[in-house]
């Protein structure tokens, strides 16, 4: 269990037992632990204690279980599909791994109906019928009101401010900077090429760049729709940064 998750249930430190075992993380370092504490844990109709133990450390993760818990809860997990699957008395469920929804049975999807905001009509929203019409008539004057603040597309979306975040590429310092050597393109390949780096400049996610120390060929891949997808082939640049590491469910 992490910080975020043990904050989040409004536990104290104090309820915290003694757990001496120190933990070594996937960077071979001793991560030294809080301590453990028992809570109920509730599957489906299924009630079982669970011993935790708190880590003081950062996580993209709330909690991890291991094998001993879906042993003795009788769930199958899938790290393919990123899903758990228990049995709730005669009924299969499965609730996702990325979520605290669970799904019972066959998921139905709601019906949606198509609301146009202003004169163009590629720019809409989709709002539930199932929704009460005083509900439904508020929510859409509440989106009409606030048109401004939605990008209908990536070049209307406003830009973050390098202050608060930005992105760097970790590269080994003694990593040699390698130029691949220039591949010709068929003119549909060329076509495709032109109007993805166009698009991209008029978001302002990339710029023309001299002198370059990395060059990478660009790769196309055709889509089952018969487009073309624009890839960048960062082999080189991939092998010359370290691998973070990082814990998996």
């Amino acid at each position: 269990m992490y910080p975020d998750l043990y904050k989040g249930l409004k536990l104290r430190p104090k309820d915290l037992g003694c757990y001496d075992s120190p933990l070594i993380g996937f960077n071979g370092k001793i991560v030294f632990l809080k301590g453990q504490i028992e809570l109920p844990v509730q599957t489906g109709s299924k009630v079982m204690e669970v011993n935790f133990i708190m880590v003081n450390a950062h996580s993209p993760y709330t909690a991890i279980v291991v094998r001993p818990w879906f042993h003795a809860m009788g769930d199958v997990p899938s790290t393919l599909h990123l899903k758990v699957k228990y049995l709730s008395g005669d009924q299969q469920s499965k609730v996702s791994v990325w979520s605290t929804e669970v799904v019972v049975g066959e998921a139905r999807c709601k019906e949606l109906k198509i609301v146009v905001i202003g004169t163009d009509e590629d720019n809409f929203f989709q709002v539930g019928v199932q929704l009460p019409p005083q509900e439904k008539e508020e929510l859409v004057v509440f989106l009409r009101r606030n048109i401004d603040v939605f990008a209908w597309n990536a070049y209307e979306a406003l830009r973050v401010d390098p202050n608060f975040i930005f992105h760097h590429l970790n590269v080994n310092p003694s990593a040699i900077p390698k130029k691949q050597s220039p591949q010709r393109s068929s003119k549909e390949h060329f076509d495709a090429v032109r109007e993805e780096v166009t698009k991209l400049k008029r978001a302002r996610a990339i710029k023309v760049v001299f002198y370059l120390e990395w060059l990478a060929n660009i790769v196309d891949v055709k889509k089952k729709s018969g487009k073309w997808q624009v890839c960048v082939d960062f082999a080189d640049l991939n092998k010359a940064c370290p691998k973070d590491a990082f814990p998996m469910p």
